[in-house]
């Protein structure tokens, strides 16, 4: 298979979605849409995969915006799979008429997920998962939950059998990726973490992050098992 992602920042790589895709023989295309690359064309490629990125789109939308807009529509209405990832899957959410916010807290850092008991994940019951948002979506018309966490009750869903997922929480990402994240919001001059301590449990420090690498290793068997699932259709 070939696939395209879409790239909204140089701080939101596909860190090891790459590297899975090609262990499993299946080729890629990243576009970089934030450094002025064109969306690309739905027919070349198999699948879509939407990648994070920045919050700030959503309410200060960039130039190529409404052509990416209009891309994930044209896939939503195919055949073809579609993957969202943190800001990926808001911008999916939100083609599917479901309702995207800033939630009452920010995560960030590594919290747990709970399955829901209609979930069509095949993942574990409980499970540790990397979290780098503000806003939430509710559950799009048809779709079925993934589950959620203390601070975000919906942490993905899944839509059309399968075909389209969409996930709050990142399990792609790597020590390394994390790293260039955490870099990023210091060199905005912006916190990691947040001064009110009802939101501080769900910030971790960099230090709270960083510190234990085998959290980003246990994250890979997670990604591959839904990586696998999802592309099962294809």
């Amino acid at each position: 298979m070939h696939i395209h992602l879409l790239q909204h920042g140089s701080d939101h790589d596909p860190a090891r979605l790459t590297d899975w895709l090609s262990s499993m023989g299946h080729s890629y295309t990243v576009f970089h849409l934030y450094a002025g690359e064109l969306t690309p064309r739905p027919a070349e490629s198999d699948a879509l995969i939407v990648l994070g990125g920045p919050e700030t789109v959503l309410d200060q939308p960039p130039a190529w915006f409404k052509a990416e807009n209009k891309l994930i529509n044209r896939y939503l209405d195919g055949q073809k799979p579609v993957l969202g990832i943190g800001l990926g899957a808001l911008l999916i959410a939100r083609a599917l008429d479901a309702v995207v916010a800033p939630g009452t807290y920010p995560e960030q850092g590594f919290h747990e997920v709970t399955l829901a008991p209609e979930s069509p994940f095949d993942l574990p019951e409980q499970f540790e998962a990397f979290m780098w948002h503000r806003y939430v979506f509710s559950l799009p018309e048809d779709a079925l939950p993934l589950g959620g966490s203390p601070a975000a009750p919906l942490q993905g869903f899944s839509w059309d059998s399968g075909r389209v997922v969409g996930l709050l929480c990142h399990l792609e990402v790597t020590l390394a990726s994390a790293t260039q994240l955490i870099e990023q919001v210091k060199s905005e001059a912006a916190p990691v973490a947040s001064s009110s301590p009802t939101a501080e449990r769900f910030v971790q420090s960099e230090n709270q992050i960083l510190e234990n690498a085998t959290r980003f290793h246990q994250l890979a068997p997670l990604l591959d098992r839904v990586m696998t699932q999802w592309l099962k259709l294809a």
